[in-house]
């Protein structure tokens, strides 16, 4: 049996057998699936997203076990929609991040974004910050301001995203495409500049859906609908 102790944060819970919950786990180490046995106890009171934790895990197969769950530092307290943010980003995780494929740049960004979303500091920012990271580290990332055949983006260009080679320059205004100037302020993370954030809401969406799947989030489905207005 191996035994590692290791900083974790909980992504996901859900009951397993009579008293146990079958947890996945983010650790410097990758995505973890674990066993926590006695899960209505103290250890289950800890087996919650955005708690920082110091886990053992023991075994050796893909499913592990919780040898043992202790905190780790002062919970994230997210709230409306800071907590969806949060829920979408372990989402994110789980569809995403391979098992048992260490990302410790991941885990360490992760661990900042949550720390910023608990001070309140503006979503939209840190969501597509983390979005970008994350298609970088798993090999998905491409150049904001470079074009797929190296050239820079012109400011006055226009461009769209093939998910294979990157950023592909078109001649004339098209659904979907991006202006040169949205590109670069993204490449220097300079919100102030008009239809940037927006811009890098849709690039992001783009560059994310092929490895989805074909899957709709969960997480972003909930939000947009306790989004719509009540029609009472």
């Amino acid at each position: 049996m191996l035994a590692s102790s290791q900083p974790a944060y909980v992504l996901h819970s859900r009951a397993y057998r009579e008293s146990s919950a079958l947890v996945d786990f983010l650790t410097p180490q990758g995505r973890l699936r674990a066993v926590l046995r006695g899960a209505r106890g103290k250890a289950g009171s800890l087996a919650r997203p955005f708690i920082p934790l110091e886990a053992e895990f023991r075994g050796r197969g893909e499913l592990k076990n919780v040898g043992r769950l202790d905190p780790a530092g002062i919970p994230n307290l997210l709230v409306g929609e800071a907590l969806f943010s949060g829920i979408y980003l372990n989402e994110l995780l789980i569809r995403l991040l391979p098992a048992e494929v260490p990302h410790p740049a991941v885990f360490e960004h992760y661990a900042m974004t949550v720390l910023a979303l608990a001070e309140g500091r503006a979503l939209e920012p840190l969501l597509r910050s983390f979005e970008w990271r994350l298609l970088d580290e798993l090999g998905y990332g491409f150049a904001l301001n470079l074009d797929s055949e190296g050239h820079p983006i012109a400011q006055a260009g226009l461009y769209r995203l093939q998910t294979e080679t990157g950023l592909v320059p078109v001649g004339h205004l098209q659904p979907g495409v991006f202006h040169g100037v949205e590109l670069l302020a993204m490449a220097e993370a300079d919100w102030t500049i008009p239809g940037a954030l927006a811009a890098a809401k849709r690039l992001m969406r783009q560059a994310l859906a092929p490895h989805l799947g074909g899957r709709p989030l969960v997480s972003r489905e909930l939000f947009m609908t306790l989004k719509e207005p009540s029609r009472d």
